[in-house]
């Protein structure tokens, strides 16, 4: 039986104790009527919190009008939405847990006339949805100082509510990393350019964000190198391109960086004779906290077209690698993504070493909450 103490020791971040490394990753359910979180959405992370989560990461909320193509997202601005998410923090709170909203911004994903604001044109750094698919126009400037302020304003809020810090959703070729990729950004501005260069849209969020919230108020930023429009894409295919990369984020004021890959326990450059994946390298190279996260537990894999179980995958021998990645200090957090909405007390089972007795996930798990 693999020893996972180190899965539950305490971790500190600035005025942030967490009681253990484990993390629920932000995914979306889709459960938000009118974009208004409910009583069953607070019931659904407060039973993770009971069931020994150290830190809850929310779906992912929208910061404005033109960031979701689904009524049922929930948002971080308006009256009523911010009213249902402080009584989300009311119950994770009530049963002693650590929450953070996942602010995020769809960008050209959502494609024009979709969600619950059709008349409100999408926003995309270049137009494009993917390399060489042009299909509205590029933002303008205000159009950039306004989505900056969407997203600093979203923070301040969380701050605001009481939550514990805030995620910066950049990842999975939504509109921040619609900036950060070439394929999606040809821009000409300061906003565009080399990948250095095509930071400078986070750069500038993250920026906002701290400066609309408090000095202690932690900032996560996630990024991937997979975009959902293309799953064997990178933004860096080098240590020293993810340096660069790196570099103005972390002086920009992340705290810590959520790297996510979709199997945490492939070496990110295999090639530099490491087998550290994203957030391994990600820590070496900045010397900021990391998150690592990617089919945790998972009894299967996933392609392109969905899900496909995997009897002969072995979780046991995933997991105790993975806790060998965090006793060698690769990485700070894990991030435990559907193997916790099949079970929401995934962490007791796993402390009590009972990892025969998880449930297996399966797609009807989204059914319900």
């Amino acid at each position: 039986m693999t020893n996972t103490d180190a899965l539950f020791s305490p971790y500190k971040l600035k005025n942030l104790s967490l009681p253990n490394r484990i993390v629920m990753a932000p995914m979306t359910r889709s459960k938000s009527p009118g974009q208004i979180p409910g009583a069953d959405v607070a019931a659904y992370y407060r039973a993770r919190v009971e069931g020994g989560v150290g830190l809850i990461l929310t779906e992912g909320t929208v910061v404005e009008k033109s960031a979701s193509n689904d009524p049922n997202i929930p948002s971080f601005f308006g009256e009523k939405a911010l009213a249902g998410w402080a009584n989300v923090l009311k119950e994770v709170k009530a049963a002693g847990g650590h929450i953070m909203p996942q602010i995020w911004h769809q960008g050209v994903v959502r494609h024009n006339g979709s969600g619950p604001y059709p008349d409100v044109p999408s926003k995309s750094p270049s137009g494009q949805s993917r390399p060489g698919k042009k299909i509205g126009e590029p933002m303008t400037t205000k159009d950039i100082d306004e989505t900056i302020e969407a997203f600093a304003n979203a923070a301040r809020a969380a701050m605001d509510i009481g939550f514990d810090g805030v995620e910066i959703h950049g990842a999975h070729g939504y509109i921040i990393d619609q900036f950060f990729w070439d394929g999606t950004n040809e821009r000409a501005d300061r906003f565009g350019g080399d990948l250095a260069q095509r930071t400078n849209f986070a750069v500038e969020i993250v920026k906002a964000v701290r400066a609309a919230t408090s000095p202690d108020f932690p900032i996560l930023l996630r990024f991937s190198q997979w975009k959902q429009q293309d799953f064997t894409v990178r933004l860096a295919h080098t240590p020293q391109e993810l340096e660069g990369f790196l570099a103005p984020l972390t002086r920009a004021g992340v705290d810590m960086f959520h790297c996510s890959t979709r199997r945490f326990w492939e070496p990110e450059f295999a090639e530099s004779g490491s087998d550290m994946n994203l957030a391994g390298w990600t820590k070496k190279i900045s010397g900021v906290p990391t998150i690592t996260v990617g089919s945790v537990s998972l009894n299967g894999d996933f392609i392109t077209n969905g899900f496909t179980a995997n009897a002969d995958l072995d979780t046991g021998a995933h997991l105790a690698g993975l806790v060998k990645m965090l006793e060698r200090g690769d990485f700070d957090l894990v991030a435990v993504g559907r193997a916790l909405i099949a079970n929401a007390d995934w962490p007791k089972k796993v402390r009590a070493g009972h990892v025969d007795q998880l449930t297996p996930w399966s797609p009807q798990a989204l059914q319900t909450l």
